[in-house]
């Protein structure tokens, strides 16, 4: 047994509580039963002290002497001379007769009998030990004549050692159901314990074999009860670090491709044009592909420094007053070209006018850049993308379309998350979509995605207008019914 296990705090807290207890109670239990007997000796020596007052009745106008005649009488006559001792004192104190027949032991003591000479009843009670180390109750009934003088006293005693036997039977029995109770409490609790400290052990070697890598391991579920949703919840958890130990496996394999490629074309065309011996045209080519590469890594490190500083809550926005459409205008004309190479139709459907929003214009762009560089990346060859504008009620929406290939269902809901990727042949790191829709939360905006395989996905995002933030602060409630709203209408 461990010294800081869980039975060992038990033991000394539950089961010493319960010891406690049982010896507080075995001890109530023995100071009643001893004063009930007690008790029931002392009222069977009252009733027999009792009779004496009818016994006696006609002799309180007659002498010392003619009491004791009567006394003795009454000892010899005595019918429990076998169960109790009879002591008689005459009128100078002396015990004249016993029921024992033996010589009374004056030297033994009688507290009982003072207490009778002091007492205005004429009845005294004692018990205690006599010199042999015999344990007795005695009582004492003192006898009075008419004028109030003393006639003489009976005194009755019995032994407490039977008594006490009796009482040590019934606390031996006391005792013995106490220990059949706690070896009871023991036996039961030690199955109860095991119940609950084997499979903790069980949860505890399979959450270190998680926590050193192990994420397939699984807890074996035994029972439906808290401990067996500990078990769910550590295999739940060993679910969710196995798929985000896959996702950031991914994003790294996916960011050192995305790294590989333009490294490599660098590469290839920087000892091409080292070797010399190259024409103009083939050095303008080769300084375009450089720089466009170059441009395309300093994309990719810039959004890994977005991504960390999304993730430590240090990203800040520069806020102010911009023109969204001259933005997203902007964001359209960078890819027409791609759209034209890659034999892909982008069509933009400028509104007239939309009123300004406040926001940090490159994050704004970022995220327009993001959104149609997806579309363009998962739709085919011959494929359109579609982007549109509008504003109502407070809120502008922006929407980009296209006829790809599609999420399929049991991915749209993780899209957003950071690392995730649905489709693993198509280049990017994982977080372009996260960091875009972090960077619409801070804009106080969203970033939806409606999405169906082999049909095509639109992404919608809702950027309140300047005039709406200053007139009617909203909750995120709000403006998620607002948004609703209008893509019910």
């Amino acid at each position: 047994m461990r010294t800081n296990g869980i039975t060992r705090r038990w033991l000394l807290n539950s089961l010493g509580v319960i010891l406690l207890i049982l010896i507080t109670l075995i001890l109530i239990l023995s100071y009643v039963v001893r004063g009930y007997v007690y008790n029931g000796i002392q009222t069977a020596l009252s009733s027999r002290s009792d009779e004496l007052t009818n016994v006696f009745a006609d002799y309180g106008r007659k002498s010392p002497k003619e009491f004791s005649t009567a006394a003795r009488n009454y000892v010899e006559n005595f019918p429990s001379k076998e169960s109790m001792e009879l002591m008689v004192f005459n009128s100078n104190g002396k015990i004249i007769i016993t029921s024992v027949g033996f010589a009374p032991d004056e030297s033994q003591p009688m507290p009982d009998y003072k207490l009778a000479l002091e007492s205005t009843e004429g009845y005294g009670t004692w018990t205690g030990s006599l010199t042999s180390g015999e344990k007795v109750m005695a009582v004492t009934r003192v006898m009075r004549n008419n004028e109030g003088g003393f006639v003489g006293a009976i005194r009755y005693v019995v032994s407490l050692e039977e008594a006490d036997k009796q009482v040590a039977i019934i606390l031996g029995s006391l005792i013995l159901a106490g220990l059949l109770i706690i070896l009871f409490v023991i036996v039961s609790s030690y199955y109860f314990m095991n119940s609950i400290i084997t499979p903790i052990k069980e949860i505890g070697a399979t959450a270190k074999r998680i926590a050193q890598g192990d994420f397939k391991v699984r807890i074996e579920k035994s029972n439906d009860d808290e401990i067996g949703q500990l078990c769910d919840t550590i295999n739940d958890m060993a679910d969710e670090l196995g798929a985000a130990e896959k996702m950031k496996n991914d994003f790294i394999s996916s960011v050192s491709h995305e790294l590989r490629t333009p490294l490599t074309a660098i590469k290839g065309w920087a000892e091409t044009m080292q070797g010399g011996g190259n024409d103009k045209e083939t050095l303008d080519r080769g300084m375009g592909i450089i720089i466009r590469e170059s441009e395309r890594l300093s994309g990719i490190v810039e959004e890994l420094l977005d991504f960390s500083r999304m993730q430590s809550g240090r990203m800040t926005l520069t806020m102010d007053k911009i023109d969204i459409l001259a933005e997203l205008g902007e964001a359209v004309y960078m890819f027409s070209e791609r759209a034209n190479m890659e034999h892909k139709f982008l069509l933009y459907e400028e509104p007239a006018m939309l009123s300004p929003v406040l926001g940090d214009i490159n994050r704004l762009r970022q995220v327009f850049v993001n959104i149609i560089d997806n579309a363009l990346k998962y739709t085919e060859e011959g494929g359109t993308i579609n982007v549109t504008a509008t504003e109502s009620d407070g809120f502008i929406r922006v929407v980009i379309s296209d006829n790809g290939c599609g999420i399929p269902a049991e991915h749209l809901p993780k899209v957003k998350k950071k690392f995730y990727k649905a489709n693993q042949t198509i280049r990017g790191s994982g977080i372009g979509l996260a960091l875009a829709d972090e960077i619409m939360k801070l804009h106080s905006g969203s970033l939806e995605i409606e999405s169906h395989e082999n049909v095509g996905t639109a992404v919608t995002i809702f950027i309140p207008t300047l005039r709406q933030l200053e007139t009617q602060p909203q909750t995120d409630e709000t403006m998620n019914e607002e948004r609703n709203s209008e893509n019910n209408g």
